[in-house]
């Protein structure tokens, strides 16, 4: 069973999903602008494996929403919060796009947390190439009065690969459309921080992850060549490999982990 929570923070609360197992937990954290519902799928198909929680990053899904614009490094500093408050000391990571972002950050950060960090989706980005998607992943859809942003957001969700599966779409839509700020606020801070500069410091036993419909594919080799250490892992689907290619990453996911539960 996946039951549902919320952590106290310094900030506000912050909700997640929680499956029980036995062993070291696994951490979810979700890319823009979904919600830890993104992991329902892969959480139930590694039930009873090990104690699994999907966090909502603030401003998305049922946690706050953040006031300002935050930087990553205040996302992280709020989610270590309430892991703390559940009771998570040590833990494996697991990070889709943005929450690669974060994972990768807290990994670096914050050694003594981190197990291992795998990433869905890994952001090796230059400055320019950061620029460049700043361009096209950021200004928000804000509600108008006709509710014409509403299709402005259903056709964002339909260009990132939803395909005809229209429960994904409608869950991702809604997803989208709840954290119209919560997107434009975090990818403010994603595309100022330096991811490869926190890749490259992360002590932890790393995976990497994506498939050739995600639009951070085209990067995925130069993230080998960063860190040939880590363990790569091509998947099937578009950006929403958790619903599209469970089976893979349960093939990937489950004995990696399993390899580094004493790290």
């Amino acid at each position: 069973m996946i039951k549902k929570a919320y952590a106290d923070t310094s900030a506000g609360q912050v909700h997640y999903r929680k499956s029980d197992g036995k062993g070291a937990p696994l951490v979810c954290l979700h890319q823009t602008a979904s919600s830890s519902q993104m992991f329902v799928a892969l959480m139930r198909a590694l039930t009873g494996t090990r104690p699994i929680y999907a966090f909502d990053t603030p401003g998305f899904g049922g946690s706050f929403d953040p006031e300002g614009m935050p930087a990553l490094t205040d996302y992280c500093g709020w989610l270590l919060e309430a892991f703390d408050d559940v009771g998570l000391r040590r833990f494996h990571l697991l990070g889709h796009h943005t929450g690669a972002c974060l994972g990768v950050e807290i990994a670096a950060r914050h050694p003594d947390r981190v197990r291992s960090l795998s990433m869905i989706g890994p952001v090796p980005l230059t400055a320019a190439e950061r620029k460049e998607f700043s361009k096209h992943y950021g200004a928000p859809f804000a509600p108008d009065a006709d509710g014409a942003y509403l299709k402005t957001t259903w056709d964002y969700v339909k260009a990132l690969g939803t395909g005809d599966d229209l429960d994904l779409q409608h869950r991702e839509f809604v997803d989208t459309a709840r954290a119209y700020m919560g997107r434009y606020q975090i990818y403010t801070g994603v595309w100022e921080q330096d991811f490869v500069a926190y890749y490259k410091a992360a002590a932890c036993p790393l995976q990497i992850m994506c498939a050739p419909g995600d639009v951070l594919y085209p990067f995925f080799e130069r993230a080998r060549q960063l860190r040939p250490d880590a363990e790569a892992v091509t998947l099937k689907g578009t950006n929403f490999e958790p619903d599209q290619d469970t089976p893979g990453i349960v093939a990937a996911l489950k004995p990696f982990l399993e390899r580094h539960d004493g790290a």
